[in-house]
């Protein structure tokens, strides 16, 4: 055991992070052992648009939760990949939509048996004792009341009152 396990809540996010990374590593060997040429950083983006088919830089963000800029940069990669495509709204000129195009649609269907796959191999990892996603699900819906900055904020300010009385 390192010190980042050993140090608790304290490292919650180093932790979340390297999870997340290994995931994301194994995921790039996946889809490379079924000869996809994908990176797991694009799913977000490609598999709203399987399901949305048609949505703006803001919608997409919004769907996927990512800042503007980051999803603009993934907009970007993924149209030198060719995998999406973007026009601009009839009804606002400003506005541009962005699609899957031919090549992302025939590797959605591509990756539909792996997603299949990752599912029942992510499930097995999360359907542990504590139950992995219903926990990430109620973190996520705490942070959504209040933040973590927020309450921080919060707790450093009633400490600091009491500190005066």
């Amino acid at each position: 055991m390192n010190i980042i396990d050993e140090s608790g809540i304290l490292a919650i996010s180093t932790r979340l992070q390297r999870l997340s990374e290994q995931l994301r590593k194994d995921g790039a060997l996946i889809y490379k052992s079924f000869d996809i040429d994908f990176e797991p950083k694009w799913f977000p983006v490609i598999f709203t648009l399987h399901h949305k088919k048609i949505l703006s830089v803001v919608e997409i963000a919004n769907e996927i939760g990512y800042t503007h800029p980051s999803t603009i940069s993934l907009l970007k990669e993924l149209e030198k990949q060719k995998l999406i495509q973007s026009k601009k709204d009839k009804q606002d000129e400003r506005k541009r939509l962005i699609v899957l195009s031919p090549k992302g649609i025939e590797l959605i269907e591509k990756m539909k048996p792996v997603w299949e796959l990752v599912s029942k191999v992510l499930g097995d990892i999360a359907d542990n004792k504590n139950h992995l996603l219903a926990a990430i699900n109620e973190a996520e819906q705490k942070i959504e009341e209040q933040s973590f900055y927020q309450r921080a904020l919060q707790l450093k300010n009633s400490k600091d009152d009491a500190i005066i009385l």
